[in-house]
């Protein structure tokens, strides 16, 4: 026997579910038939299409029996089964980015990280919540040898040899005093009927029943041992929309999702004609903690002719649709296509455009409920933008589908609605970039489009950095950014341009001073609170990216400089003309830019000068 140390993001779960109070706890049994149902998918996959294992007897199905004496309760399965390396990778650590991003994400508080378990869902680790000593025999498929592993879920956990007739694993329970009440047969067909009555592989319940013949003091106790299948063992996704009810299809979600919450919509596609083939897709109501991670595990599992093919395909759907979870079930591609083969598939890459087309068409649909469609934004409306950059074949669909915050509304608008709503002359969309909304608001970059009652969409999220420059248009409207150089010529009057000729002067002495800072110095009539602002030439990336680019260490070619605009009918830009003192008129300029620098959200390279300068103005102000 050989012990060893669970990984440390394991113990920090077991002791999270050992000792939080979970209000699920049920769920417990869901996860286990549900890897009990993977390994059966697996092991039916490969007793199919290869040679190896077409020999080996495959009786699919998942007993569970138990021991209301004893406490215990057993799920065993015919399954793939698993070797000592198997239980190592798999039971002793935690393989998967996302449940390694679930850890990270505990905060301490078990209430709270308890309330986390049941939207995130925690596979076989969900046992110890209603177990204090957990086996596990099992026999993989081809192997000879079977192997037993054991824990308390205390830190450590025994593997040593064990017998085992066929392939497949048996899980065995102690259950615990939150726990013992499972070892009933009510209870167990109770939960199994509601999270996992669409398995597509039989569950059988064992128990003893206990019956009476005779009459009186001739009765006679007669045990029989009886057993009940307690699921339909259909595939769901197969059967008629007019069949299913939404508990049904909740269900199903749960099992396959591992969440403990209802998805936010599901969408049920079965197609015949040319293809034959059906799919089943859920929208989460909360985003997968792994969604922005780059090994992201994919939510959908693709099928052929009911058989499982694969669930960690990430060519399946889009990238940016990787949130959704569901199933693909195709009538005609062939059951031992490769991953390589699969990338190529004619039929396959004509399923994933009419489900991508579908999953949008829906997501449209969605979106005339504003209140639930807000709900959909807050957790994947950064997804749906990064589609805009990768799937130009939608992109009509997708532009219609995003949504920004503006200077106009309370919530989310669309370029749609913002086109509604534009002025009669107004010929282009505008919009602002930045990391804050709160300081975007404030920005004195919308100073003249709040004069001239124009909207402005607030962009705050990083991939509007990158998104909007590559979109370009929106119908016949140019897509401008205020944050450049060029974004309010087209707003300018006759008079504005007369007016920043005025402080040509000024412009002159303050270039030669900030010469190596600036890339020009300008005079602008889109301000009228503020003194000064930065923008960017209209062919260089906005300061956010620049500065984004250098956080990602992608930034090595030489720093583009912004471009400073005064305000001509500022008092502090109109008195530069009276200040004789040069070293004052240096220390303002500066100013002016640094502050401007400020709002924008970048960092002032030179602080001690900086306080050095203003302390220097403030205290030539106070003496005068």
């Amino acid at each position: 026997m050989t012990t060893r140390k669970f990984e440390t993001e394991v113990n920090q779960l077991l002791h999270l579910i050992i000792h939080s109070l979970y209000s699920h706890k049920e769920i417990f049994l869901r996860e286990l038939i549900s890897n009990a149902s993977d390994a059966l998918d697996k092991l039916k996959f490969l007793n199919l299409t290869e040679d190896e294992y077409k020999n080996i007897p495959f009786d699919p199905k998942i007993d569970i029996s138990f021991d209301a004496a004893n406490n215990t309760l057993t799920i065993s399965d015919t399954g793939i089964g698993m070797n000592e390396a198997d239980l190592v990778e798999h039971i002793g650590t935690i393989a998967k980015s996302g449940t390694r991003s679930f850890v990270e994400h505990l905060t301490g508080d078990n209430k709270k990280d308890s309330n986390m378990i049941g939207q995130f869902g925690v596979g076989f680790y969900s046992a110890f919540m209603v177990a204090d000593k957990v086996e596990i025999i099992s026999r993989k498929a081809g192997d000879d040898k079977a192997y037993k592993w054991e824990s308390n879920g205390q830190g450590e956990y025994d593997i040593s040899e064990s017998e085992r007739e066929k392939s497949g694993t048996t899980i065995l329970l102690h259950l615990n005093d939150e726990g013992k009440e499972y070892a009933n047969r009510w209870k167990i067909e109770t939960v199994v009927k509601k999270y996992s009555n669409h398995i597509a592989f039989p569950i059988f319940l064992h128990y003893e029943d206990v019956k009476y013949e005779g009459k009186d003091d001739n009765k006679k106790e007669i045990k029989e041992q009886v057993v009940d299948k307690l699921n339909e063992a259909s595939a769901l996704w197969k059967r008629s929309k007019s069949d299913l009810k939404a508990e049904d299809y909740n269900e199903f979600y749960k099992t396959i999702s591992h969440d403990s919450d209802d998805p936010m919509f599901h969408v049920h596609t079965q197609a015949e004609g040319t293809m034959d083939y059906t799919t089943l897709f859920y929208i989460p109501k909360k985003a997968p903690m792994d969604l922005y991670y780059a090994d992201y595990t994919p939510g959908v599992k693709l099928y052929v002719k009911r058989v499982f093919i694969t669930d960690d395909d990430k060519e399946l759907l889009p990238t940016y649709l990787r949130f959704v979870r569901g199933v693909i079930d195709s009538e005609d591609l062939p059951l031992n296509v490769s991953r390589e083969i699969l990338q190529q598939n004619k039929v396959m890459a004509k399923i994933k455009s009419s489900s991508v087309k579908k999953l949008l068409s829906e997501f449209s649909n969605y979106a005339k409920d504003e209140k639930k469609y807000k709900e959909f934004i807050d957790e994947f409306g950064n997804c749906i933008k990064e589609g805009l950059y990768q799937d130009f074949e939608n992109r009509e669909a997708l532009l219609e589908l995003i949504r920004f915050k503006s200077t106009k509304v309370d919530n989310y608008t669309g370029l749609a609605d913002y086109q509604a709503r534009m002025k009669q002359d107004q010929k282009a969309i505008y919009y602002i970039t930045g990391e804050k909304e709160t300081a975007l608001r404030k920005s004195p970059l919308l100073e003249m489009y709040k004069n001239k009652d124009i909207e402005v969409l607030i962009l705050d999220q990083k991939i509007d950095e990158i998104v909007m420059p590559s979109i370009g248009r929106y119908k016949d409207l140019e897509l401008k950014s205020i944050n450049k150089s060029d974004a309010a010529e087209d707003l300018k009057t006759e008079e504005d341009k007369k007016e920043e000729k005025k402080s040509d002067p000024i412009i002159k002495k303050m270039k030669k001073i900030l010469k190596d800072e600036v890339k020009d110095v300008k005079a602008s009539t889109r301000l009228s609170d503020s003194p000064s602002c930065v923008v960017v030439d209209a062919s260089d990336p906005s300061v956010q990216m620049q500065e984004m680019m250098k956080a990602m260490g992608q930034y090595n070619f030489e720093e583009i400089k912004p471009i400073l605009e005064i305000n001509p009918k500022h008092e502090i830009v109109k008195k530069l003309n009276d200040i004789k003192d040069d070293a004052l008129f240096e220390d303002i300029t500066r100013l002016l830019l640094e502050q401007a620098l400020l709002i924008e959200g970048v960092e002032v390279k030179d602080t001690p000068n900086f306080v050095k300068r203003l302390n220097s103005v403030l205290e030539k102000a106070l003496k005068e």
